[in-house]
């Protein structure tokens, strides 16, 4: 391990008490913070007067974006966020930026947004679930080597595709997509199932994140049996000002 990342994986260490591995409204931060590769994170940790860490930013470079870094934050007081986000990002620099929505009036005052919204954490009730069976649907392979699961035309096209946006040893993020002309066909919800169930047997817990009024979408999780955890993900992009 090269000197960077030996102080990165100390300074993760010293986070580790200020978020919950088994709270779904901390797994997004959880995974950034702590898992997310060394190589692709930046990490600004605010100490007390004893020397314990009291806050902290994380800047990750994600394949969703690689010109705007994706931001998480957590602080034991709120007052403390002004000096992260000073000490963390650099002034006029473009962010995404997720943080529980506790957070969001806060965060307002300091940045200039250019997008917000809000989303429901949604995590599998495992009770409920009957995964779908779909011969049409086929392993794959993501783009960083994860789960994936398509069902495609006969020619080769993906019609529709689910994988994770991420994935920590607690939980992963489940995603989906399919073309429109086969919406209302099931296959968002058939390749959906079957990289929940995949999840279900490695023994990571599956979450799906929605945004408020995303009908189509909190419906289709809803009909696999994800529910409401009652955390909210304030999602939004812009600057930190001078």
């Amino acid at each position: 391990m090269d000197d960077m990342a030996a102080a990165l994986a100390r300074e993760r260490e010293a986070i580790g008490p200020l978020l919950s591995l088994t709270d779904p409204g901390d797994a997004l931060t959880a995974y950034y913070a702590l898992y997310h590769p060394a190589a692709l994170t930046r990490l600004y940790v605010q100490r007390g007067a004893s020397g314990r860490a009291e806050g902290f930013v994380a800047t990750c470079t994600t394949g969703a974006d690689l010109f705007r870094p994706l931001v998480v934050l957590r602080a034991e007081r709120d007052r403390l966020l002004g000096d992260l986000l000073r000490g963390g990002l650099a002034a006029g620099r473009p962010y995404r930026f997720s943080a529980p929505l506790r957070y969001a009036a806060l965060l307002e005052g300091l940045l200039r947004l250019t997008e917000t919204r809000v989303a429901l954490v949604l995590l599998l009730d495992v009770t409920v679930f009957e995964p779908v069976l779909n011969v049409l649907v086929v392993p794959a392979q993501g783009a960083d080597g994860g789960l994936r699961f398509e069902i495609r035309s006969r020619e080769g096209r993906v019609l529709a595709a689910s994988g994770t946006n991420w994935r920590s040893p607690h939980f992963a993020e489940v995603y989906v997509y399919s073309e429109p002309e086969v919406r209302g066909r099931g296959f968002a919800r058939s390749v959906a199932s079957a990289c929940t169930a995949a999840l279900l047997e490695e023994g990571v817990r599956p979450l799906y994140v929605a945004s408020e009024g995303d009908e189509a979408s909190l419906g289709l999780a809803a009909g696999l049996g994800y529910r409401d955890s009652g955390h909210r993900e304030w999602i939004a992009a812009g600057v930190r000002e001078a």
